[in-house]
């Protein structure tokens, strides 16, 4: 170790650049172009690892591989002997940690409080070999104090969201929170990514808000869950399908910031024993645009806000993408190709099924077809369709738009969702008169499609000379490409999973381990698994006003219906997913026996 690395002061640049072409890391005419270059005033204030980064320089020793500031910071953890700490703010009670020091002692010095118990206290810090500060911070903590190093660039955007939210959490609670509630001002396009310095003087409601629909992005969120509590108002993200604490807020700052999300979807803010509905536009840090459903509910401590997070990238989406390939696409796509006649799509709220229209109808959307939608609501907007939303309010339901659309000349009818009998026999006389109509229904599995249009009144006879296919579907979590590891999975556990065939177990599975990547779930992403129920003519014959399902599946199978858990030991055979997330989702092998 170089005598100027153990000197306590800040870290200089010049020092690290010649460190690493020493050890070989970086290419000595790099380091010299580096060391005589002109740095802004923008660049010099940078910290040196943030600075070494963004130059996109090639690590020697793993040709191909750019020295990022992870890696930066790694190397200098092992100079400084300290261990590397990834902030991960889903773990950090972002309101404990923002009191052990003020905004300004964690600036001044490169600190980030990152973890607090009984005993311990735990800093990040950028500058490893200033110690000037630990004395300082130990008469005011009188707690042990442990050192870890983070990359820089994490500590300083993360040192001003917490203290911002810290701060703005506090000052909502004494008082600025109902004056922020009460403004009346709607933003049509919601702009995030815009937090201060938390010493300036900011609305601290709005400040909250930002925060919490940046972070949402940040965290692949689908819905983000306002829950009161008679005390403290509680924040959930739905990440993966899963639910995940985030933060808790005293109860007069929750209602506060539900007031300011009703004021931005346009829902009456003075209304608080109904449930309403709602949408907000925002415009995300990167600039990409993405939409977010409101949907509020009276409970007994408050209002319970959820927002569903739309994300526009989903409509661009290959099928593929979606986890629907090979002959199960093949014969989804078959049925599209059909000039008339209902395709279904069925699973239980969450399942992806919108998703999946969405992407069929983007195929189907060409210039010589008018594609005609009635919503409700409208999730995401789309230039190629013609999007109506539905309002009962003036009497315009699924079966009021659906009657309207015929008189619009179209070619493809996409409904939202058959929830009543007059709407299932409008989609069925659309069909009748010539039109392709798509929609969603609510059913464990693919064949109960049928039964449930027989209890909707629908006659048998009209199913079988309309219905095209049904395809059920529900998403499971993908195992994380950069930790999986190889497993076993027994041959019991195997046949339970794939009956009644009989399908070789696959040599090679794996099982979540939990990176960094994932934040430790093993899980990052989901797909779909799909049965997809078409109707030949042996199937539409069975089809009578006293269907007997279980004949039917048993038909269906023969000729080539696979199951949900069948589709799913597909994903396990390809390494995508694991037996417990299949059998967490899919259906009972019972319901095929």
């Amino acid at each position: 170790m170089k005598s100027n690395f153990l000197a306590p002061t800040n870290l200089d640049l010049r020092t690290l650049i010649q460190e690493l072409s020493d050890e070989g890391i970086v290419l000595r005419e790099d380091a010299n172009l580096l060391m005589g270059a002109h740095r802004s005033r923008e660049q010099a204030a940078l910290h040196p690892i943030t600075y070494i980064a963004q130059q996109a320089l090639e690590d020697q020793r793993t040709p191909g591989k750019v020295l990022d500031e992870a890696h930066l910071t790694v190397w200098l953890a092992e100079k400084a002997e300290l261990t590397v700490f990834h902030i991960d703010p889903m773990k950090i009670p972002v309101a404990e940690v923002a009191e052990v020091m003020s905004y300004q002692f964690a600036k001044r010095h490169g600190l980030l409080c990152v973890g607090i118990n009984h005993e311990t206290v735990t800093i990040a810090v950028t500058e490893p070999y200033l110690t000037d500060w630990e004395q300082q911070l130990q008469q005011t903590v009188r707690q042990q104090i442990k050192k870890v190093i983070a990359a820089p660039g994490d500590v300083e955007r993360f040192r001003v969201e917490f203290y911002s939210l810290a701060r703005s959490v506090s000052g909502a609670k004494d008082g600025g929170g109902q004056r922020a509630s009460g403004m009346t001002n709607f933003e049509q396009l919601l702009e995030l990514g815009k937090l201060k310095d938390p010493e300036a003087n900011d609305a601290h409601i709005v400040n909250i808000v930002d925060w919490l629909l940046q972070y949402a992005f940040d965290q692949r969120a689908s819905d983000i869950h306002i829950e009161p509590r008679r005390e403290m108002g509680r924040m959930r993200f739905r990440i993966d399908g899963m639910l995940h604490n985030i933060y808790e807020f005293p109860a007069s700052v929750t209602t506060a910031i539900v007031s300011r999300l009703k004021i931005l979807g346009r829902m009456n803010v003075a209304e608080k024993r109904k449930p309403q509905d709602g949408r907000i536009k925002t415009k995300r840090p990167n600039g990409l645009e993405a939409e977010l459903r409101l949907s509020t509910l009276p409970t007994a401590f408050g209002e319970k806000l959820v927002m569903r997070i739309f994300d526009p990238d989903v409509l661009f989406r290959t099928f593929e993408d979606l986890g629907l390939a090979g002959e199960d696409y093949r014969r989804w796509q078959a049925m599209g190709t059909r000039p008339h006649g209902i395709m279904l799509v069925t699973g239980p709220t969450g399942s992806g099924k919108t998703t999946t229209l969405y992407s069929s109808l983007r195929q189907l959307a060409t210039d010589e077809v008018n594609v005609s939608t009635i919503e409700d609501p409208i999730e995401m907007v789309e230039e190629a369709f013609n999007q109506t939303q539905v309002q009962h309010s003036i009497g315009l339901d699924f079966a009021a738009g659906i009657r309207t659309l015929m008189r619009q000349d179209p070619d493809i009818i996409m409904v939202g969702e058959i929830r009543d009998e007059e709407t299932a026999q409008m989609a069925v006389q659309a069909a009748l008169t010539g039109h392709l109509v798509l929609s969603t229904l609510h059913t464990n599995d693919a064949p109960s499609a049928i039964t449930r249009l027989l209890d909707l009144n629908i006659a048998s006879y009209l199913l079988r000379s309309t219905l095209l296919g049904v395809m059920a579907q529900r998403l499971v979590r993908t195992l994380c490409p950069h930790c999986k590891k190889e497993s076993e999975i027994s041959d019991e556990h195997w046949d339970n999973l794939v009956k009644p065939w009989k399908v070789n177990k696959p040599a090679v599975v794996f099982e979540p381990v939990g990176c960094l990547e994932c934040r430790n779930t093993g899980y990052l992403g989901r797909q779909g698994i799909y049965e997809i129920l078409s109707l030949s003519n042996s199937v539409q014959e069975l089809i009578t006003d006293n269907t007997d399902l279980n004949a039917m599946r048993q038909q269906a199978m023969r000729e080539g219906m696979r199951t949900l858990r069948l589709s799913g030991a597909q994903k396990i055979a390809q390494g995508k997913t694991t037996l417990a997330e299949v059998m967490r989702v899919a259906p009972p092998p019972e319901r095929y026996t």
